[in-house]
Parts: structure tokens; sequence; C-alpha cells
């Protein structure tokens, strides 16, 4: 009787310690003979992940470029000119995290191609719209601000 016993505490005993875990001294028995592991790495690749770059194109010419004054800051209103139809995602992306270099905040006016071969259409079917809000804040430096294009450049003064 007394050896029946012996066989039935260590595995009750081994099953109960199994349950035993965190702390800096592992009770528990299965971790007893195992290393811990590799720990996890994360590897960024030089210059960032695909999906983080912006695979937009600059817009091909900057036609009109207006401040609007509003409370707490301005709205820069601005319109570009695809060269054909079906361009999308349009958007103004600011240039050096959006502070001034001297002076002059810039900004990239970006947009999408479309998937697939659209007509050329007239100047007026092409045209894109786009709005910036800048709070006082960030304008707290700025003399001029800049919206590039791939064929053109234009600014406003303060």
């Amino acid at each position: 009787m007394r050896l029946s016993a012996r066989f039935l505490a260590f595995p009750a005993l081994f099953i109960a310690l199994s349950g035993c875990g965190g702390g800096s001294a592992s009770l528990n028995p299965t971790t007893w003979f195992s290393s811990p592991g590799p720990k996890g790495v994360a590897v960024v690749p030089e210059g960032g992940f695909s999906q983080d770059l912006d695979g937009r194109f600059l817009v091909n010419q900057v036609t009109e470029l207006k401040v609007l004054e509003t409370s707490g800051g301005v709205i820069l209103s601005t319109k570009g000119l695809p060269p054909r139809l079906g361009y999308w995602d349009a958007d103004l992306v600011a240039q050096n995290d959006g502070k001034p270099v001297n002076g002059v905040l810039i900004y990239d006016f970006r947009i999408s191609e479309p998937a697939q071969h659209t007509n050329t259409g007239i100047p007026q079917q092409r045209e894109v719209y786009v709005g910036q809000f800048i709070s006082d804040h960030a304008l707290r430096d700025v003399r001029s601000i800049q919206v590039k294009g791939a064929g053109n450049t234009m600014s406003a003064r303060r």
C-alpha cells in the first residue's frame, strides 16, 4: 500500500507543480530542462516597409494656389492638372515634417495614377482640387508657402 501511495503522489505532485508558473523561480517541471528560446527581434528594412512609402506621383502642373484665412489658421486651396483623366487620391504632403525651412513651408501635390489607360480630355475635366488646413501654431515662423508639382512650383506670401 505504501508503494502505491508513492506512485500516486509523484504524478499528483507533478501535475500540481506544472500549473505553477511566473515569477523568477520557475516551479513548472516541464520548463526545467528546456531553454527559453530566442527572443523576438524586429527587422526593419533600410528605407522602411514598402507599404509605408508613398507611391503617388507629383501632379504635372499646379495651376492655382490660394491661402484662405480662417479662425485658428489658414486653408491652403490648390488646383492641379494631371496629364489625363482618372487621376485620384490627391493630397498635399508636407516636406520636412511640416516645419518651415528658412521661413518657407513646402508641400508636394501628390496624386495617384489611374489603373487603366484613360483619355486626355479637356483641361477643365482633368482639374483636381486639394485643400489643407494649417494652424496658426504651425505658421508661426512661416513667411511663404510653396506647393510643388512635377512641372512647376507655386508660392504664396503671408
